[in-house]
């Protein structure tokens, strides 16, 4: 009998980048035997479900390393036809809303058998939140599934914990005492998870009366979800409450450390072999993870709801371990993809004191400006990157994570973007170093919008800091003698864009000389502020209204603006530019054309 069964929606990669493997070696170091169902077929007479029959602790359930949802479709509500974590990048292999399917699934089978849901899906879903699929406001995954339990975040000392406690004999019951669990309750009379500090949200109920009610919860969940010293969150959903216990505290170096150094065979299951590559696997084949966290704090993003605002950051001893298992592989032909994370540049950095840390519920410790606290100094990083890209067998290091330019700073001491460092953080020494050294010919940035208020909702710096880097980016390019380009990532139909707001944006791009690739429509998923706004047409951290593009046809005018250099969009866009009252733009964007 095994102990523990995982099932996942995603197919088997035995990879520290894959949350599944992450738990199964976990849990397998401690001494338990875990089984592991990739992918099970929810269509048939369901015998995946029972190849391992019943475990003796609990089975664990995600949906993967995506939101089944964000997975299967677009931001216009259409079907995908891929999956990058199926063999061959094929669609199919999963049901929509897995955890909730896969969940009901196995209580039908083994009613007595507790089940725990952890993962994105779950995590981002443990509270009433606005489905933009089925657009509605959602109760708890707690209430519409049988689990028994959530486990939230990056869950590896949680589920530890977990299979400790009904290791012991003890019941379901006993968890619910554990940091970074959710669970679903009749009874919170008397109830031990409950310390001193608890917070009472407005019901599911009220937040389907009042779209405000909902707003003011989110603006709750998001300070909480911000402290390391975090409350209680209790949601009454009909006759029962939904109870958050707080995270656990941030995972230390040690810590971290451990989880990347297991066995890791870091290969797909070699049962896919004959079915073709993981598309996602191939992406991060030879790429290096740092750090773990964020605390951009960007509205649209989940990163730091699911794996937390604070870094906690791999040794330099165990990037370099990886490094040197990476370079031993015969199948490595010298290029490492990637040394990053959520982002590229924040590894180690962290608050001078930790104390203030604790008491500090602020959003992001980079906007509007850099929090004096921050230790946001690059040199480190610098120095990893040189001694990564100095092995022997390594030819090409390159940087693909994501650049953070907004922690870069120079120049005044003591101005509103110092850290104490005398107002240098070698954060433009460390973009000479990735320009110049660990680029393959095209830098991605991710600016996002051109419109400063559009920014502001985002939760991102100025458009102007764009300039600066572009600036910068090509001095550097003509003093190297490369012919780089810097390629910048941008959003449509975000709370607050207005059509206008786009071709501003159209026109900056046509006087930079820029003909956009990467670009998306903004697609509301759980338990981030952009899609509460998107929901409410509020800004639940000023209770101020929004304006909000939610028609197909708004949305599909805000993105064709990204498409003003194609001559089969030409028409179109004048039309609506002509529909809403801007022809001023036309002879901009279109010389010759009124």
């Amino acid at each position: 009998m095994v102990d523990v069964v995982l099932v996942s929606g995603d197919a088997y990669v035995d990879h520290p980048s894959f949350g599944t493997a992450v738990i199964g070696r976990t849990l397998e170091a401690a001494g338990y035997r875990v089984a592991i169902i990739p992918q099970p077929n929810w269509r048939d007479d369901l015998r995946d479900f029972r190849k391992f029959g019943r475990p003796r602790l609990f089975f664990g359930v995600t949906s993967g390393a995506m939101d089944s949802m964000v997975n299967h479709y677009t931001a216009a509500r259409r079907l995908r036809h891929d999956d990058a974590y199926t063999p061959g990048g094929e669609a199919g292999f999963r049901p929509d809303r897995a955890t909730y399917v896969y969940t009901r699934i196995l209580k039908q089978i083994y009613p007595d058998v507790p089940v725990i849901i952890a993962g994105i899906e779950a995590s981002m879903r443990r509270l009433a939140h606005y489905d933009y699929w089925d657009d509605r406001l959602f109760p708890s995954i707690l209430v519409d599934t049988p689990a028994d339990l959530l486990n939230y975040g990056m869950g590896e000392r949680t589920t530890l914990k977990i299979a400790r406690l009904l290791d012991e004999g003890k019941g379901i019951e006993s968890c619910h005492g554990l940091p970074q669990v959710a669970y679903c309750t009749k009874n919170i009379q008397n109830n031990q998870s409950f310390q001193n500090n608890l917070i009472t949200l407005h019901s599911f109920e009220e937040c389907q009366k009042s779209k405000r009610a909902e707003a003011e919860n989110y603006h709750i969940i998001e300070l909480e979800s911000n402290k390391i010293e975090a409350a209680t969150l209790v949601q009454k959903h009909g006759g029962r409450y939904v109870v958050v216990n707080p995270p656990e505290p941030p995972m230390t170096t040690d810590e971290v450390d451990a989880s990347f150094d297991l066995p890791y065979l870091r290969l797909p299951h070699p049962k896919y072999k004959k079915r073709g590559p993981i598309p996602a696997f191939e992406m991060i084949r030879w790429s290096v993870n740092t750090h773990r966290g964020c605390f951009g704090g960007c509205s649209f993003c989940t990163i730091s709801a699911h794996q937390g605002k604070q870094i906690a950051s791999r040794s330099e001893e165990s990037v370099l371990r990886e490094v040197e298992i990476l370079t031993q592989d015969p199948e490595f032909r010298g290029v490492l993809t990637d040394l990053g994370g959520p982002s590229a540049n924040m590894w180690r950095m962290k608050g001078k004191s930790p104390d203030l840390c604790r008491k500090c519920s602020r959003y992001s410790c980079s906007m509007p400006s850099i929090c004096k606290n921050l230790d946001s100094d690059h040199r480190p990083m610098i120095g990893l990157l040189r001694k990564v890209a100095s092995h022997p067998k390594v030819k090409h290091l390159y940087v693909g994570s994501g650049i953070r330019c907004d922690l870069f700073q120079e120049g005044v001491k003591g101005s509103e973007r110092t850290n104490g460092l005398d107002g240098n953080n070698a954060g433009w020494e460390y973009f000479r170093e990735v320009v110049v050294n660990h680029t393959s010919g095209r830098l991605k940035v991710a600016p996002e919008h051109t419109s400063d208020h559009v920014l502001a909702l985002m939760r991102k710096p100025s458009f102007g800091l764009f300039r600066e880097t572009k600036r910068r980016f090509d001095e550097i390019c003509k003093q190297a003698g490369l012919r780089y380009q810097l390629i910048p990532y941008f959003i449509s139909s975000h709370p607050g864009c207005r059509l206008e707001d786009m071709a501003q944006l159209a026109l900056d791009m046509k006087q930079m000389g820029y003909r956009l690739e990467q670009i998306q429509d903004f697609t509301p998923t759980p338990m981030t502020l952009s899609t509460e706004m998107y929901y409410t047409g509020i800004d639940p951290a000023t209770m101020k209204p929004v304006y909000v593009a939610t028609t197909a046809a708004d949305k599909a005018d805000q993105r064709r603006m990204f498409f003003f250099y194609k001559d089969n969009e030409q028409r179109d866009i004048i039309a609506s530019l002509r529909r809403a009252g801007l022809a001023h733009f036309i002879p901009r964007l279109f010389p010759g054309k009124r």
